[in-house]
């Protein structure tokens, strides 16, 4: 049986939404109107007794002087991955985005592949042989994953390209960084923390560093923090207004979708972030900080904060988000990814995004646009 496929109203696609533990941020309703330069459609997924199964935010991007686009579904769709017979969600979704001039589709099943725990990390960090996490042996490797990406070949999906750099994929990270609360008092959290996650925090309530929420307004501090991270850590940042636009819409939709935390010392905003929250699953998701009196660790008071109003929330997860894959000493990333597996995260390895050329043309030649970005 083939489900019937049609787009849904935000209300539906809401409501869809509320009634799962864990769906993506990025498949919100409100994520739509964060993204302006994309054009945001709900789809629902509807069996023969017209209930609505599964569903999606698909953001439609235009082509400069054409009439195609780029259709694309950010940790989406919300279906079941498991079912087996994955042409009879994604074959109707293909009709239906060829129709509306999609020239290629690419999509990110949110379906762990395997799994490493800190310790592995750790070790894998510490073996002068392991170049990149992929090379030493998972914790856990998660049924079916290898199956699914087989049957998605065979359907005729590819693995997207891997843009950026380690690990950072031009879309979603295919690696992230996760501590698992489910069942888990915040002592036994933070007993998984190492020590000097353990040593900093201690650090930073003796200097009196104070973490408090902020709101919309606080978010030009946040701003002006996230610049200087983005000169000092070699990223391109975004302007003010994609974080106010963002505040707007997703606090609209549910006012703890999106919080925003800041740490005070002497007067002074040394870290920030922001955090979101889905049913049982929040994220930390932008971060920004000072170079400037680093000693009373800051960031890892700002981190604790949040974890605990996380754990308050009734959070299964807490997600640290993107981690790099590379091992290497010299990597400049490396210091994030022992940052957040301090916290007594597990290195999470996502199937990754996939795409489906409807018009290879079209799609072999914006291929070769974004490569010469």
């Amino acid at each position: 049986m083939t489900y019937q496929l049609k787009p849904i109203s935000r209300e539906e696609h809401l409501r869809f939404v509320a009634a799962r533990p864990s769906v993506s941020h990025l498949q919100v309703p409100s994520w739509g109107e964060v993204k302006p330069d994309w054009r945001a459609e709900s789809l629902g997924w509807f069996d023969r007794e017209g209930h609505l199964v599964g569903a999606a935010l698909v953001l439609l991007r235009p082509l400069p002087r054409m009439r195609r686009c780029l259709a694309y579904l950010p940790e989406g769709p919300v279906i079941d991955w498991s079912g087996g017979d994955l042409e009879r969600w994604l074959r109707p979704m293909l009709t239906h985005l060829r129709q509306r001039g999609a020239f290629a589709v690419r999509m990110g099943p949110p379906v762990v592949a395997r799994r490493w725990d800190a310790d592995a990390v750790k070790a894998a960090i510490a073996d002068p042989g392991a170049r990149r996490l992929g090379d030493v042996p998972a914790t856990a490797e998660e049924p079916g994953a290898a199956e699914l990406a087989d049957r998605l070949r065979e359907l005729g999906w590819r693995p997207a390209a891997a843009g950026g750099e380690d690990g950072f994929a031009a879309g979603q990270p295919r690696y992230v960084c996760q501590v698992p609360f489910a069942g888990r008092s915040l002592e036994q959290i933070q007993g998984g923390f190492n020590q000097q996650w353990r040593r900093n925090i201690k650090k930073a309530e003796k200097a009196g560093v104070k973490v408090v929420r902020g709101d919309r307004g606080d978010l030009a501090a946040f701003h002006e923090l996230y610049l200087e991270t983005a000169e000092r850590d070699r990223f391109a940042p975004r302007p003010l207004a994609y974080f106010e636009r963002m505040w707007t819409a997703l606090t609209a939709e549910d006012p703890d979708r999106m919080r925003l935390y800041l740490a005070h010392h002497d007067g002074e905003v040394l870290a920030a972030a922001t955090m979101l929250t889905v049913g049982d699953h929040v994220w930390y998701s932008y971060g920004a900080s000072t170079a400037r009196r680093r000693e009373v660790q800051p960031n890892n008071a700002l981190q604790w904060q949040m974890m605990r109003d996380a754990h308050e929330l009734g959070a299964a997860v807490y997600d640290f988000r993107g981690i790099t894959d590379t091992l290497a000493e010299d990597n400049h990333l490396l210091g994030l990814l022992r940052f957040k597996v301090g916290a007594g995260g597990e290195a999470v390895e996502y199937l990754g995004e996939w795409e489906y050329p409807l018009n290879r043309l079209l799609h072999r030649a914006f291929g070769l646009y974004m490569s010469r970005r």
